[in-house]
């Protein structure tokens, strides 16, 4: 071979090995890219697994006091008798339903704007405006008589179709339950009252519970928390709550005992 034409294979060799050579770190950079962007997407799904529960605190302060409430409104049904205590079961049933749809909503439902979860925030409205409505029964039963109970209840019942419509058609603030779900709640802490004087002291608890879930909504809406991560206003608001609606519990099963005309 003539050393011109060995010089041009020396040439061809070198090239060829230049483009094997780009290739290799060709291949080799898609394949750290590749395994960088999986990398990356395997570490961002085990951060949102480690965090199933979106506020732990809460959630689970939500479920208790769903579990509670639960456990006083099967108490009242199998206790039986008048016909208060059935409304106080359903009282307490609505109360818990709206603790629990609470708890999906803070625990697992991101995007509050979303489908589910305006359909879980509508629900939760929807179950404290029938808890009013049950609180508005519970009283008349309590304090007003067979006669005049059933027409209290209608005129809630209308004034419910009017809050249910509008929480439907998008007026979905939490204000606008607390205005509706206040004045049953004061009825019932006065007929309470009315009852302790007819017959036993001891019902008086159950205005005293009454009292202690005002003061559960003033500690959450003034944002008292034990610790702003680890326990906040809203699971201190639910811890009250629960205490408030056990001297409730009490206070139905004495006062539906007693009330003459329950």
């Amino acid at each position: 071979m003539r050393a011109e034409d060995a010089r041009f294979v020396k040439i061809g060799s070198e090239y060829d090995a230049l483009l094997a050579l780009a290739e290799w770190r060709l291949t080799s950079s898609r394949r750290a890219w590749g395994a960088t962007v999986v990398g990356s997407a395997r570490s961002s799904w085990r951060r949102a697994g480690d965090r199933i529960v979106l506020e732990p605190d809460v959630t689970l302060t939500d479920i208790g006091l769903a579990l509670e409430c639960a456990a006083f409104a099967v108490l009242l049904v199998r206790d039986g008798g008048a016909p208060a205590r059935r409304w106080f079961a359903g009282f307490f049933a609505l109360i818990g339903a709206a603790a629990a749809l609470g708890a999906i909503e803070h625990g697992f439902v991101a995007d509050k704007t979303s489908s589910a979860g305006v359909a879980v925030w509508t629900a939760t409205l929807l179950a404290v405006g029938l808890a009013a409505v049950a609180g508005w029964g519970v009283g008349a039963r309590l304090v007003l008589g067979r006669r005049a109970a059933p027409a209290v209840t209608s005129g809630v019942a209308l004034a419910f179709a009017v809050y249910a419509a509008a929480v439907v058609l998008g007026e979905r603030r939490f204000v606008v339950a607390i205005a509706f779900y206040l004045p049953a709640a004061l009825f019932l802490l006065v007929a309470f009252r009315l009852a302790a004087r007819r017959g036993d002291a001891r019902v008086n608890a159950g205005a005293w519970g009454l009292g202690l879930t005002f003061v559960a909504a003033a500690v959450q809406q003034g944002r008292v928390a034990v610790h702003p991560r680890f326990f906040d206003h809203n699971a201190l608001y639910h811890v009250i709550q629960a205490v408030g609606l056990y001297l409730v519990f009490r206070g139905a099963r004495l006062a539906t005992r007693v009330a003459p005309r329950a």
